[in-house]
C-alpha cells in the first residue's frame, strides 16, 4: 500500500477517534445522555458527571422506598460507583486525544489511555446495567425502571474509541519515532486554551438550550410536550400587555442608564494607572495597588455588608452623628431610592476600579522608553509626555475596551443590584438581569423571563458586530 495512501487512512481513524472521545465528553454534561437513569425516579435533570459526585442527586426523590427497603441502597452505591468509573474513563480518552496531536512518539505512548479509558466506560456501563437489573426486580410502581439513551450511545461511543484505539495501535508506522516528546505549537497553544473553551461551552452555550422554555406553556416542575407547546405566544405577549410593556420600557431605563454611566466613566482606570505609574515610591505604589485592587475579589453580599455598617440605621454616619455631633439622625440611606444610578456607579468604581487599571498599568510598562526620551529632549515636562506619549500609546487599549462596554450595554450584571435591591428602590434599581431573575425565579413565569433573555442575548450579540464593524471603519482593526 503507497506511504500517502497509509497517511491518510491514519488521520481519517484519528479524527474518528478524537469525534468519538469529544463526543463522549460533551455528552457528560448533557442530562439527557446520561446513562445513570435506571429509573424515572432519579430527576431528568441529573447528568453522567452529577451522578458521580452527588448522591443526593439520585436517590433524592427515593428517600420513601429506600426507607420501606423496596430499594437496597447499595443499588444507588453501584450506580454512582459506574458513574464514577465512567467519567475517569472518559478523562483518560480525552487525555489520549490531547496526546494525539503530538509527534509520533507522544501518539504511541498516548494510545494506552484511551484504551484503558475505553475499558472503564465499558466496565462502568456493565455496573449501571447490574443496577439496573436491581431495579427491575423491585416493585415497578414504585420505582418504574427506565434505559436511558445515553446507555445506547455510550455503548457506541465506548466501542468507537476502543476499536480506533486498537486499529492505530496495531498499524506499522513507517514514520521513525522521536527520542522526546513534542507537539506543534499551534497545537500546545490550543490545548491550553481547552480548559477555558470547556467552561464557556458549559457555562455560556451549553444553557442556550434552556431557550426551548419560550415555547412552552411551561410552569416549574413541569414537562415539555405537545400539549403545552404555545408557538410565540409569550413573544408576541411581552409587547401586547401593557403592564409588562412598561416594566419592560423601565428596566431598559435603569439598564441603558447605569451601562451609559458606566461608559462615560469608562476613562477612569486609564487616569488612575497614569497617575499611578507616575508616583515615584514604589513601595507607596504597590500599597496603593493592593488596597485598590482587593475589593475586585470582594463578593458584592460581601459589599453590601460593609455598606450596611456604614449607612444602615445603627451604622457608622448615624452612630457619629448621634455620639459625636449630638444629631439626633436615624436615617438608613441604604433604604432611599434617591440617586440610586449614581450610587450604583459608585459602589462600582470602588470595587472595581483597581482591578480595571491593571491592564493599562501593564500597557504603560510595555511603553517603548526612546518615545519618553525623545520627549524629553524636545523639552517635553511630565504633563506633556502624559498628554504626547503614554495616552496616544493607550489609546488602542481604551478603545478596544470601549467598544467592548458598547456592545454589553444591556449586560451589566446581577450580583450587585440583587442585594442592594428592596421594595423601596426596585422601581429606580432593576436592570434587565435582575427582571429575569425576578420574572423566573421570583415570579415563577419562566417562559417570560426566558424570552426576555433570549432577546437580551441576541441584541448583544448585535450591538457586539455592530462594535466590531464601527473598530473596523473608525481604528481599522477589529475586535473579535
Amino acid at each position: 500500500m503507497p506511504l500517502e495512501k497509509k497517511k491518510t487512512r491514519a488521520d481519517a481513524l484519528y479524527i474518528l477517534h478524537r469525534v468519538a472521545i469529544l463526543l463522549a465528553c460533551a455528552a457528560v454534561f448533557y442530562p439527557g445522555f446520561n446513562p445513570g437513569r435506571i429509573t424515572t425516579q432519579i430527576s431528568r435533570y441529573t447528568s453522567l458527571l452529577t451522578s458521580c459526585v452527588s448522591y443526593h442527586a439520585l436517590v433524592g426523590n427515593l428517600g420513601r422506598v429506600l426507607s420501606k427497603g423496596i430499594v437496597q441502597a447499595s443499588t444507588f452505591y453501584l450506580l454512582m460507583g459506574a458513574s464514577i468509573m465512567m467519567v475517569v474513563g472518559i478523562i483518560l480518552a480525552a487525555v489520549g486525544g490531547c496526546m494525539s496531536v503530538g509527534n509520533n512518539l507522544m501518539r504511541r505512548k498516548g494510545l494506552r489511555y484511551p484504551l484503558i479509558g475505553s475499558l472503564l466506560m465499558a466496565g462502568g456501563l456493565v455496573g449501571i446495567r447490574v443496577a439496573y437489573t436491581q431495579i427491575v426486580a423491585a416493585d415497578s410502581n414504585r420505582v418504574p425502571p427506565n434505559v436511558s439513551i445515553g446507555f445506547y450511545l455510550f455503548i457506541v461511543l465506548a466501542a468507537l474509541i476502543l476499536v480506533t484505539t486498537l486499529a492505530l495501535t496495531a498499524r506499522k508506522q513507517s514514520e521513525p519515532l522521536e527520542e522526546k516528546l513534542g507537539m506543534q505549537e499551534e497545537y500546545h497553544l490550543f490545548l491550553l486554551f481547552l480548559p477555558f473553551l470547556a467552561l464557556a461551552f458549559v457555562f455560556s452555550y451549553l444553557p442556550l438550550w434552556g431557550w426551548r422554555y419560550a415555547f412552552f406553556d411551561y410552569t416549574a416542575g413541569g414537562t415539555l410536550s405537545a400539549e403545552n407547546f404555545v408557538g410565540f405566544k409569550w413573544f408576541t405577549y411581552l409587547f401586547r400587555n401593557a403592564a409588562t410593556r412598561k416594566d419592560l420600557f423601565r428596566v431598559l431605563r435603569n439598564t441603558l442608564a447605569m451601562s451609559s454611566l458606566g461608559i462615560i466613566t469608562s476613562w477612569l482606570p486609564m487616569l488612575f494607572a497614569i497617575l499611578l505609574t507616575q508616583v515615584n515610591s514604589r513601595r507607596f505604589r504597590r500599597i496603593v495597588q493592593t488596597f485598590t485592587t482587593v475589593p475586585n475579589f470582594l463578593g458584592w453580599v460581601i459589599v453590601y455588608a460593609v455598606a450596611l455598617a456604614i449607612f444602615s440605621t445603627d451604622g457608622f454616619i448615624n452612630s457619629f452623628l448621634n455620639n459625636f455631633l449630638h444629631i439626633d439622625a436615624h436615617t438608613n440611606y441604604l433604604m432611599s431610592s434617591s440617586h440610586m444610578w449614581i450610587k450604583m456607579l459608585l459602589w462600582g468604581l470602588w470595587k472595581g476600579l483597581g482591578w480595571s487599571a491593571i491592564i493599562y498599568i501593564s500597557s504603560i510598562s510595555g511603553i517603548d522608553p526612546a518615545l519618553y526620551e525623545a520627549a524629553t529632549m524636545d523639552g517635553a515636562g511630565r504633563f506633556r509626555k502624559i498628554w504626547n506619549v503614554t495616552i496616544p500609546q493607550l489609546m488602542p487599549t481604551f478603545f478596544v475596551l470601549l467598544l467592548m462596554s458598547i456592545a454589553g450595554i444591556l449586560s451589566n450584571g446581577l450580583d450587585q443590584y440583587l442585594v442592594f435591591s428592596n421594595a423601596i428602590n426596585q422601581n429606580a434599581i432593576e436592570v434587565l438581569d435582575l427582571y429575569v431573575y425576578n420574572l423566573g425565579i421570583g415570579s415563577g413565569q419562566i417562559p417570560m423571563s426566558t424570552v426576555v433573555g433570549m432577546a437580551k442575548s441576541i441584541i448583544s450579540v448585535v450591538l457586539l458586530f455592530g462594535a466590531n464593524q464601527a473598530s473596523k471603519a473608525l481604528r481599522g482593526e477589529s475586535i473579535i
